[in-house]
């Protein structure tokens, strides 16, 4: 490869003072397997800075490197790579203030699945992430574990089959650590990437049941965040104890977090619980209540939510009507995609595209063409997250678009739906 760093390297003071030094990307990954931790080191934050996709495996070997801040700059090397927008190390501001960005895995794995651009993630970065998520040290441990659950959710078919069958057991024994830190990533990871998709296996009770436990987590955070993961994995074995928390705690945060979880579970048993709670004088404890008949896809639910909908002013409330209308009443998707753009109900909004867009991709042309590019790049991830390999023909073309942001996104949806497999 001739490929070259064009990095900022201060060697010596006479570099330094003189200007830069220009690194070979083969100088920069033969460093990385020098005896000297400090050349090691080096080499790492170069390469986190120029973030190539052939570094990728180069700097895998690392993610395990004895001294503790190699990891970590490995660990955020590996994640920049993979970022839809790279976040660049060192820039100088009127030549003359230096600003510097951070590679972080939290923030990166909170600001949900498109965080990451349309590059395949070797299988090895994956289990080197994994196997680092065991270190001694708690700070390299949860950020390895939140750059796996970052990273992830982008192998599909078989390759995402044979991970989860890999990594299950490993990230579940996590949820039994001392470090709550550690625990809540652990819940938090696991309903990321076992978060239900339409050609999943069943889920393995080991990873299902130790969620379960998390229920009785002693931290409030470990607790909803359980919760929560149950409802996206779509766990049937959390019903009762997630309708017995509901009960339990009737109102405030973790009876939400309890009844969401089960309206996206969606069993046929918790039917009148979702009935009971649309007369609740709580709007989202309603809303969350019409997801969950919406999902159950009985029709004959349609006259208790239309009945309520009638008398009810709440937005997210009557958004969730909308919804419902969608996959029950077969109503038209207008009311839902035309939320993108009311910032209070945007992320409700996209929640919903991304569900009922199966099967319906010709209904969000209008947004599609939308002169606003967050409306349009809003409507692309959704489609993206839909999992529909039809939306592929409506979106190949908005990679060309006038907004290199709105073709980044349309890149990434549609290398997400094509289900590239992972590159050796």
């Amino acid at each position: 490869m001739a490929l070259v760093l064009a990095l900022i390297a201060p060697a010596s003071r006479a570099q330094a003072a003189s200007g830069s030094a220009q690194v070979s990307f083969e100088q920069a990954a033969a460093d990385l397997t020098s005896a000297d931790a400090k050349v090691r080191l080096h080499a790492v934050q170069l390469l986190k800075g120029a973030a190539y996709p052939e570094a990728a495996l180069p700097l895998a070997r690392l993610l395990t490197d004895a001294q503790d801040d190699i990891q970590l700059e490995a660990i955020a090397a590996e994640l920049n790579i993979f970022l839809s927008d790279p976040i660049v190390p060192k820039k100088r501001v009127a030549l003359v203030v230096e600003v510097r960005g951070a590679v972080q895995a939290e923030p990166a794995f909170a600001s949900g699945p498109n965080a990451l651009g349309a590059r395949a993630v070797p299988i090895e970065v994956l289990t080197g992430l994994r196997t680092a998520a065991r270190d001694e040290n708690p700070r390299v441990a949860v950020e390895a574990l939140y750059a796996f659950g970052t990273l992830a959710i982008q192998p599909a078919g078989d390759a995402r089959r044979t991970l989860l069958r890999a990594a299950g057991p490993d990230i579940a024994a996590f949820i039994g650590s001392s470090d709550p830190a550690m625990r809540y990533a652990a819940v938090r990871v696991i309903g990321r990437v076992f978060a239900k998709r339409a050609k999943d296996e069943p889920l393995d009770s080991t990873v299902g049941d130790a969620v379960i436990t998390a229920l009785n987590d002693k931290d409030r955070a470990v607790k909803v965040a359980a919760m929560l993961a149950l409802g996206a994995m779509r766990y049937e074995r959390g019903v009762q104890a997630l309708t017995d928390l509901f009960s339990y705690y009737g109102k405030g945060e973790l009876a939400e977090a309890a009844l969401y979880g089960l309206s996206q579970i969606a069993h046929p048993t918790s039917a009148p619980l979702f009935i009971a709670q649309l007369s609740s004088k709580t709007a989202s404890l309603r809303g969350i209540a019409i997801e969950g008949l919406a999902r159950l896809g009985d029709r004959a639910n349609l006259k208790a939510i239309q009945d309520m909908l009638d008398k009810e002013r709440e937005q997210n409330v009557t958004l969730a009507g909308a919804f419902a209308l969608v996959l029950l009443g077969n109503g038209t998707t207008d009311q839902v995609a035309d939320s993108l753009s009311r910032p209070r109900l945007r992320d409700q909004a996209k929640r919903y595209v991304i569900e009922i867009a199966p099967g319906r991709t010709g209904a969000f042309t209008h947004q599609l063409l939308d002169s606003d590019p967050q409306i349009r790049i809003d409507t692309i991830d959704a489609l993206g997250l839909a999992g529909d390999p039809s939306a592929i023909a409506v979106l190949e073309p908005l990679r060309k678009d006038a907004d290199p942001q709105v073709g980044r996104a349309a890149e990434r949806a549609v290398a997400r739906l094509g289900q590239p497999a992972p590159q050796p």
